[in-house]
């Protein structure tokens, strides 16, 4: 059974890697090292449940239930996807990266119960939710948006904001520090947007053509 075992792992990897990229290519918080231990390891804990005490099944007494371990790796990974959500200004971060290596992990435990095509349709599947279904809903789907930038000109605030408002995105959250350098007053502001992600371009270039006005961050 060796090289079976070996094949299961191999192909867990590779697969969870595969989903990796693409959080990778999204420069999320888990990359494809991440997926692919995580559907590695859950290969081998399936591979373990199954047939690492085989040696004791014979002993008098003894009675397993292979599916325990199963059960604690979808739980296990449940905090281990908490460690990618990210709560800032009012927005999170990182849930659809947490929900992938929750998918990862099933995906590496069904090929390390042996079930190679369902593994291999689960990530087929979850690629096309990444990927696929962003590029259908582009239009209709909204982002959250975080934009920073500093200003001489009060007037700019209140022609950013009215921009926002006539073109009905969704103001999470917004602040604004005002600064003395010498005597010349600057705004601090960070502004925090739902929007459709075909717009936000749009609304970049907007703020950049304000005069005396600086972007200082975009996330």
């Amino acid at each position: 059974m060796f090289w079976e075992f070996t094949l299961r792992l191999l192909l867990a990897g590779t697969l969870g890697a595969v989903i990796g990229l693409d959080r990778e290519y999204r420069a999320k918080e888990a990359g494809f090292r991440t997926h692919f231990l995580v559907s590695l390891g859950s290969a081998l804990f399936m591979i373990v449940s199954q047939y690492g005490f085989a040696g004791v099944l014979g002993e008098n007494g003894v009675s397993l239930d292979p599916s325990r371990i199963a059960s604690q790796i979808v739980s296990g990974i449940g905090f281990l996807g908490a460690g990618t959500i990210i709560f800032q200004k009012r927005s999170v971060r990182g849930l659809t990266t947490a929900a992938g290596m929750w998918a990862t992990a099933g995906i590496g435990m069904s090929i390390g119960g042996g079930m190679y095509w369902l593994g291999i349709s689960a990530t087929i599947l979850t690629l096309a939710g990444l990927e696929l279904l962003t590029v259908l809903f582009k239009s209709v789907g909204l982002s959250s948006i975080v934009v920073g930038f500093t200003t001489t000109d009060r007037t700019n605030l209140i022609k950013v904001i009215e921009m926002v408002t006539q073109k009905r995105y969704r103001i999470v959250s917004y602040t604004t520090q005002e600064e003395m350098h010498g005597d010349v007053r600057i705004y601090r502001v960070s502004l925090t947007v739902k929007i459709r992600m075909k717009e936000e371009n749009a609304l970049f270039a907007y703020i950049q053509s304000l005069p005396d006005l600086t972007l200082t961050s975009l996330e």
